[in-house]
């Protein structure tokens, strides 16, 4: 694996609005280094969600390119692309996106039960290692529950959980205290800074919250689609 795990070239955007054209992203280059932490920030509009989303095969981008440990992820074909999304890459988003049908439990094994390469073939193998993830954000006396017993706090956590569940390299982050309170949200940042640091992963966060500057490695401002 090289240094950077991300490198991103002359990255665009484009939306058209009837004949109105929107540049959402606008030739952005970055390197984000093998587990190093970078804080995405500006004003609403600026583009941040849709790098993100970029980043992580979510959205293609218009032109440009996003080299995932030295792979061109938009020249693979959209099967492969969604294979190193569950493989590779953790989401956590403003809103958590539970199932609400199934227990917390089920919902982090979700990433594990829908990736056939996965090597704890085993349900049982599976269940366990849903266990132990929720166990390491303060969930184990949650697990049976329905996501209407918890709390956003609670939630956010489960959430978390099911991101980390395949032992991604790549945490991807959208707001994820964005629906907290400010004491809660903090104990979201502990658990994903501490996770971060223990497995090794490289983290990007888009945030409106200006604290979390001094705790991270680099802080990209964006503003109308720019490096600002």
């Amino acid at each position: 694996m090289s240094k950077q795990a991300l490198i991103i070239k002359d990255l665009h955007k484009i939306y058209r609005k009837g004949h109105k054209e929107v540049r959402a992203v606008n030739g952005i280059g970055l390197e984000i280094k093998q587990a190093g932490t970078v804080l995405i920030v500006g004003p609403s509009g600026a583009g941040k969600s849709t790098l993100l989303h970029m980043l992580g095969g979510l959205d293609k981008p218009t032109s440009g390119k996003v080299l995932l440990e030295d792979t061109d992820i938009y020249k693979l074909p959209d099967r492969d692309r969604a294979t190193i999304r569950n493989e590779k890459i953790g989401f956590v988003f403003q809103f958590y996106h539970l199932l609400s049908e199934f227990t917390a439990l089920e919902n982090v094994m979700m990433p594990a039960l829908i990736n056939p390469s996965d090597p704890r073939s085993a349900i049982n193998d599976k269940r366990k290692r849903a266990s132990e993830v929720l166990k390491s954000v303060g969930l184990e006396y949650r697990m049976d529950h329905l996501p209407s017993r918890l709390s956003g706090g609670e939630s956010q956590r489960v959430a978390i959980a099911r991101a980390i569940m395949n032992e991604p390299g790549l945490l991807l982050c959208d707001e994820p205290t964005g629906n907290l309170d400010s004491n809660t949200s903090e104990s979201i940042y502990d658990i994903l800074f501490d996770l971060k640091t223990r497995n090794g992963m490289t983290m990007v966060i888009v945030s409106h919250d200006e604290k979390l500057v001094s705790r991270v490695d680099s802080t990209i401002r964006l503003k109308d689609g720019k490096l600002a």
